[in-house]
């Protein structure tokens, strides 16, 4: 046997962040605290990725030793980050997860307006993706039943006023009665 083989570990990301069209932070995780320590590095780094991948038409990259997959909508930028030993695949799962999973809570509309506005939602799909930088989950369904998203619910921003008091009066009525 090899001494050089490397040893059987949980499938990781390095770190997972989405972009707006400029090149600004929307939300970024970063799961290995000794790749980029500081805030200062980190925005460094995802300016580097932005500049070499924005105008790219691939989907992967290779960039200052981590593999880099990455998928782009309307004004977003979403980036999924490994060493350069992780499997290509699994990231792209990863990345495709996320997206599809946004794109459902979103309603379809994944741009950066709509995604500021439900930015509670997003921390929920990517804490169940990905937990300590261990990938959990890659099926979009999945991520969605455990964040308890319902597609044919309406945010409280989108329902009348008569309809949040008769869902309000409803609650009271039924805590009453337990």
């Amino acid at each position: 046997m090899d001494s050089m083989s490397m040893e059987p570990s949980l499938y990781t990301v390095k770190a997972l962040f989405i972009l707006d069209n400029d090149g600004n932070r929307l939300l970024s995780k970063y799961y290995d605290p000794e790749l980029y320590p500081s805030m200062k590095e980190q925005n460094n780094f995802e300016k580097n990725v932005f500049n070499k991948t924005h105008k790219a038409d691939n989907e992967i990259a290779f960039l200052e030793g981590m593999t880099v997959v990455y998928k782009s909508s309307i004004d977003l930028f979403f980036y999924v980050v490994g060493s350069p030993q992780e499997n290509e695949l699994m990231l792209m799962s990863v990345l495709n997860c996320l997206f599809d999973s946004l794109s459902q809570i979103l309603r379809k509309n994944v741009e950066r307006r709509y995604l500021l506005d439900n930015m509670e939602g997003v921390f929920l799909v990517v804490d169940e993706i990905i937990d300590g930088g261990v990938i959990l989950e890659s099926d979009p369904q999945q991520v969605l039943q455990k964040v308890n998203y319902k597609s044919d619910e309406s945010p409280l921003s989108e329902q009348s006023v008569a309809q949040v008091i008769q869902s309000a009066k409803e609650q009271i009525k039924w805590s009453i009665l337990k």
